[in-house]
């Protein structure tokens, strides 16, 4: 069930994937409707690949394995099954809540509350399940996938918690309890250990279950692996700052994240030798088996993809790809290709075995391959050459010292025919993944109608312990023997080495790896959470009126945040092109923060003032009436979808419960506030050219928050 719907998932997440990369080479392909523009999509496809797509792989990886590696069947069948329909039912939510605009904004933890919520029932039934089968496992060691998987399950859950405290304002609203400085890092210390303990170590449990299984062949070295577990786990956890450079994050938390990400190579290509190196002696198979093949391509993924992390960690090298669709092509790379790659070899591995059948065409798996190989290939080089591009175009200075590129929108221009190519690769690897579905079904259609597997594991009771015992007797000498016998006892464990005996107790090994993640997250959030100082406020920082708080919110349903930072690094240029850089403080009342990931657009941190509603009115109508480039989608809809102010006191009175300076009087006067402001922006509107009978639309909420951006730092004399 989990293999058919990583396909399935896969196809839906690759297509979205593929319709978002032409709306960028192509803007009128976001003349879809309201639900289906490039910001509203954009969280979907990346939600699709990694929890649908990934996620059903791991759980499909897990379950297959970790029964054979302890030799016992799954605990419970029901909460399997529990956990299989809960997660498609979480997918399906996800489907239809982030199109609809419903929201957290944060990297790969959009989804709402009650989903988020949902998500926590479904892992603890998994968790259980999983934990009762070791405890009942018939073998006493646990081998080193299982290990990967123990971190997955206990990192997955301590990130997903934290990250998603919220405050409920509906059903489908809420505000983070962080704000600011504190939210990002909150969320990118989620954010890089989603990719770290989603994307990386239950694929590596994966790789060690899988490949030698292909291979016929044991893993290279056991020392290496224990090195290898270690080490990424520990470190891992201490690297998401260094998302944040020259970000309002303070210097201590961003270098600390650097300096531990650099030392992630090692462990990292750890893992990666130890999977290559396991098939030495095999590379006959690996030329005909299409399995190895995709196998040696993914784990050669994992090995640039850790290589090339560390280095965008550094801080000069991030200064360059910060913001850049160079960020694009490092994702893609380690997501089509070490998990996408590692899937697919897992998959044609498992589907003659799980149907017991042969594979319908090994043919047809070596041209998913070639097919995956060239598309990703296309992909990331196309998106490395705009990442660069767009990096060096931002940058630069003419002789005279002013900006060679100030207009943003040239930047666009130059890197479109690479939005192209990309389409072109995305497309061919989507095409391959269509293969490998239809080979899938017609393997499935061949099966005998009456599955039985021949490597089923029964339950059985657990065997008593293999050690020689002596009886307990009454007398000096029987109580020597009693001696003589724990240290046997004694000797047999240590026997294959401290490591060995650790292994033989599964609960001791999760409170150890438990111990590892805390051991980062809490030296660095705690101080970031509690030292005052770390956050200086500013005197003329004021919260946002209650129509801009609104704003802001439809600023967050349509996902502008995807393609518009709000956060003005300390460079020349970006000072130039922008403005004043931003203060960590400016950020106090933002729940949840928006400094985005990736620059499509400009920043628009200092956006209050520089243009006049009507100006505003126009960019949002017809984004092609201020920029004949732009390739910014249309939003029509703003103009005449009514603006709903029926939440608008709980929302200032959340933010009050957050700790924001509004006044009881302020909450209970928010809706007439907020619906005389519009009345005034609506009234300058019209004064500057615009139609007149707005003041009650979704956009005049929207313009509000726009040129409220930025304006308090000019009045701001420094940090009190």
């Amino acid at each position: 069930m989990f293999v058919i719907a990583t396909v399935a998932w896969g196809i839906i997440g690759m297509l979205v994937g593929v319709i978002l990369a032409l709306q960028l080479a192509y803007f009128p392909a976001n003349e879809l409707g309201k639900y289906f523009t490039f910001g509203r999509l954009r969280p979907l496809h990346t939600n699709a690949v990694i929890f649908a797509f990934a996620g059903n792989a791991i759980f499909a990886a897990v379950y297959y394995s970790t029964q054979r590696l302890v030799k016992a069947r799954m605990f419970s069948d029901l909460m399997s099954k529990l956990h299989f329909w809960g997660w498609q039912a979480i997918i399906v939510a996800a489907a239809i809540t982030l199109p609809m605009g419903f929201t957290q904004t944060k990297e790969y933890a959009e989804l709402e509350w009650p989903i988020a919520l949902a998500i926590t029932v479904v892992w603890v039934i998994f968790a259980a399940n999983f934990f009762m089968t070791l405890k009942h496992r018939r073998e006493k060691h646990i081998y080193v996938a299982i290990w990967f998987y123990i971190a997955t399950i206990i990192t997955v859950a301590v990130l997903h918690i934290v990250n998603n405290l919220a405050i409920p304002v509906g059903l489908f609203k809420s505000y983070s309890i962080f704000a600011g400085v504190q939210d990002a890092m909150i969320q990118w210390w989620y954010g890089h250990n989603a990719v770290a303990f989603v994307l990386t170590t239950p694929f590596l449990g994966l790789m060690y279950y899988f490949l030698p299984k292909a291979a016929n062949r044991p893993i290279y070295s056991y020392k290496l692996s224990i090195l290898h577990f270690w080490s990424l786990v520990f470190i891992y956890i201490w690297a998401g700052p260094h998302h944040l450079h020259y970000t309002s994050l303070p210097q201590w938390a961003s270098t600390l994240g650097m300096v531990f990400s650099v030392m992630l190579w090692m462990p990292s290509w750890g893992g990666m030798i130890n999977g290559l190196f396991t098939l030495r002696g095999a590379w006959d198979k690996v030329r005909t088996d299409p399995v190895l093949k995709f196998f040696v391509v993914g784990i050669t993924f994992y090995g640039m993809a850790t290589f090339e992390g560390p280095l965008m960690s550094v801080k000069l090298v991030n200064s360059l790809s910060h913001y850049t669709d160079w960020t694009i092509a490092h994702v893609h790379a380690a997501a089509l290709g070490w998990n996408g790659f590692m899937t697919f070899g897992m998959i044609y591995w498992l589907a003659p075995r799980l149907w017991q059948t042969k594979l319908h065409s090994t043919r047809l798996a070596n041209a998913h391959f070639w097919l995956a190989t060239v598309g990703i290939l296309l992909y990331i080089v196309a998106m490395y050459s705009a990442g660069i591009t767009q990096g060096l175009m931002w940058r630069a200075f003419d002789e005279t010292g002013r900006l060679m590129y100030p207009d943003f929108m040239e930047t666009v221009v130059a890197i479109v025919p690479m939005y192209w190519v990309r389409l072109i690769g995305g497309s061919i690897y989507l095409i391959a993944t269509c293969l490998g579905g239809y080979n899938l079904i017609m393997t499935a259609r061949t099966a005998p109608k009456n599955l039985e597997d021949p490597e089923a594991v029964v339950p059985a009771a657990l065997p008593k312990p293999s050690v020689k015992s002596s009886p307990i007797l009454a007398t000096p000498a029987g109580e020597q023997a009693n001696i003589d016998d724990a240290l046997y006892r004694l000797q047999e464990k240590f026997k294959g080495g401290w490591h060995r005996m650790l292994e033989g107790w599964p609960l001791v090994f999760t409170i150890l790896t438990t111990v590892a993640i805390l051991v980062g997250s809490i030296i660095e959030i705690v101080p970031m959470l509690l030292i005052r100082s770390s956050v200086p406020t500013i005197a003329a920082l004021k919260p946002y009126t209650p129509l801009e708080l609104e704003g802001r919110d439809l600023y967050i349903a349509e996902g502008c945040h995807t393609c518009h930072s709000q956060q003005v690094r300390p460079m020349v240029d970006e000072i130039e092109r922008y403005g004043e850089y931003s203060k960590p403080g400016e950020g106090v009342y933002d729940h949840p923060f928006l400094w985005g990931s990736k620059r499509t657009g400009p920043d628009l941190a200092r956006v209050g003032g520089k243009y006049n509603h009507f100006w505003h009115y126009r960019h949002m109508i017809d984004p092609r009436s201020t920029n004949t480039r732009s390739i910014m989608p249309a939003y029509p809809h703003l103009e005449t979808d009514e603006l709903d102010l029926s939440k608008t006191q709980t929302k200032i009175e959340t933010m009050i419960f957050l700790g924001v300076p509004y006044t009881p009087e302020e909450a209970e006067n928010a809706v007439e506030d907020a619906r005389a402001q519009a009345a005034q922006i609506a009234q300058e509107l019209h004064e500057q050219g615009g139609p007149e009978g707005l003041e009650n639309s979704d956009l005049i909420a929207l313009i509000a928050y726009l040129q409220r951006l930025g304006t308090d730092i000019s009045n701001a004399e420094g940090a009190d």
